[in-house]
């Protein structure tokens, strides 16, 4: 099990989406690595608007392994990174993490710490498997605090209806490629 508390234990925020798949956790994590931005409605077009230049066929997965994210930990079935900055302004005011460590250090006034975690498991019984996403969002002083709660405000109502977005796309993959799997 990963501990996210080991990277950001007093968020202001956290958001938590999972979707279980009648699959392995192999084949599960796999089609989660593969979901692309323009194969969503709505989270794909957010994510590209608010970082320019990303490709519409980029993966979430390699999205959340590059600039301006860095990632954090990464096993077999899990992975974690992390971004900081102002995200609350129409700017691409992010910083350049060198690595965990900056992550971890993070304490510039005026911004915050967001932690993206995804991670499989296997259901008991093994028939199924289950995807998690969760995020964290913990500001650095008061200040950062009060943007925050601002923007969230304005963004917090929608998050239900896009966070799971991609969980679902990878989960109907996942199932769709054990399918083709089983067929003679």
């Amino acid at each position: 099990m990963i501990d996210l508390d080991a990277w950001l234990p007093d968020p202001e925020i956290t958001t938590c989406h999972s979707r279980t798949a009648a699959v392995d956790p192999d084949t599960l994590w796999a089609a989660a690595r593969s979901v692309r931005l323009d194969q969503t409605r709505t989270i794909g077009h957010l994510v590209r608007w608010r970082i320019p230049g990303v490709p519409p066929d980029q993966s979430f997965m390699g999205l959340l392994c590059n600039e301006p994210f860095t990632l954090l930990d990464e096993g077999p079935h899990h992975a974690i990174s992390g971004l900081c900055g102002r995200i609350w302004t129409l700017s691409r005011d992010y910083a350049d993490l060198a690595g965990p460590g900056d992550f971890l250090a993070w304490s510039v006034p005026r911004t915050v710490r967001v932690l993206f975690a995804h991670w499989v498991t296997a259901e008991p019984g093994g028939s199924s498997s289950t995807i998690f996403s969760e995020a964290r969002v913990a500001p650095t002083d008061r200040v950062a605090t009060m943007r925050l709660r601002a923007l969230w405000l304005a963004v917090g109502p929608f998050e239900r209806l896009i966070g799971a977005e991609a969980l679902a796309l990878a989960a109907t993959e996942a199932e769709r490629l054990a399918e083709v799997g089983r067929r003679p």
